[in-house]
C-alpha cells in the first residue's frame, strides 16, 4: 500500500532538508543553511503525525527519523558552527591553532546523536523531554548566527567564547533536567502554569528579528529550569 510509506518518505524529506543544510554551511550560505534546517524541522513534525494518522507506525520508521534527526539537527547546526569558527577572532596564543579548532564543532553532531539515542530509550520521554530536544538546539544555533553574526565576528568576541558556548549546550543536550513540553491535556491554569509563562514570555521576545528563536531557546531553558523551583519556594 502506498499509504505505509508516506511517513517514510516524509522523513526522508527531513533527512535530505539536513544533507542541503550541511552543504550549504560549508560554503557559508547561513541563511540557506538554517531555512533548511527549519523545513526539516517542519517535516520531521509531521512524520510522526502521519504515521499515527495513517496507521503505519514501523519500527523502520523510527530508526530512519532518529538517522533524518542527527543529520538536520545535529551534522547541520556542527556544520554551522564549523565555518563560524574559521570566521571568528582568535586570542593571539591561539593562532597557530586557528585551522584545527573549527573541528570540535562536530561535538555537536556528536552529543546531539547521544540525546536522540537516549530519547529513543528513555521511557520517562514519552510525554515530556530530559535535556535539550535537538530540534530546539538547531534552531538555537541557526538563529544566532543570522541574527548575530557581526557581534560574533567582531573582536569582542573570540573563538574561547564559541567553544565554551558550544560546550553548554553539549551539555544541555544530554543533562537529567526536565524540560517543558508544550503538550495541553487541558487549558486550565493549575496544570499549564509553565507553558502560558512561556508563551507569554515569548511575544516580546518575537520583536528581535532574526535573533528571536536564539532568544526563545534561552527562554525556554529558564522557563524549564527555574519555573519549578521557584513554584516550589
Amino acid at each position: 500500500m502506498i499509504k505505509r510509506h508516506i511517513p517514510n518518505s516524509i522523513t526522508c524529506c527531513n533527512l535530505i532538508c539536513g544533507c542541503v543544510a550541511v552543504g550549504c554551511a560549508f560554503y557559508g550560505q547561513y541563511h540557506y543553511a538554517v531555512a533548511m534546517i527549519v523545513l526539516g524541522a517542519v517535516f520531521d513534525f509531521f512524520d510522526g503525525m502521519a504515521a499515527r494518522a495513517l496507521g503505519v507506525s514501523s519500527p523502520i520508521g523510527k530508526e530512519l527519523d532518529s538517522l533524518a534527526d542527527v543529520v538536520t539537527f545535529g551534522v547541520a547546526p556542527s556544520a554551522v558552527l564549523f565555518h563560524l569558527f574559521h570566521e571568528v577572532h582568535y586570542p593571539e596564543v591561539l593562532v597557530p591553532l586557528k585551522d584545527y579548532v573549527p573541528y570540535v564543532a562536530f561535538l555537536m553532531a556528536a552529543f546531539s546523536a547521544l540525546r536522540l539515542a537516549k530519547f529513543n530509550l528513555d521511557e520517562r520521554q514519552h510525554y515530556g523531554f530530559i535535556g535539550l530536544p535537538t530540534p530546539a538546539n538547531a534552531l538555537f544555533w541557526g538563529s544566532l548566527v543570522l541574527g548575530e553574526h557581526a557581534f560574533l565576528v567582531s573582536q569582542k568576541f573570540n573563538a574561547v567564547f564559541l567553544f565554551l558556548f558550544m560546550l553548554l549546550f553539549c551539555f544541555l543536550l544530554v543533562c537529567e533536567v526536565p524540560m517543558l513540553a508544550l503538550k495541553f491535556k487541558n487549558f486550565g491554569w493549575a496544570d499549564n502554569k509553565q507553558r502560558y509563562v512561556f508563551l507569554v514570555g515569548c511575544l516580546p521576545l518575537l520583536l528581535l528579528g532574526a535573533s528571536s528563536l536564539a532568544a526563545i531557546i534561552v527562554w525556554y531553558v529558564a522557563v524549564s529550569v527555574f519555573f519549578p523551583r521557584i513554584v516550589k519556594g
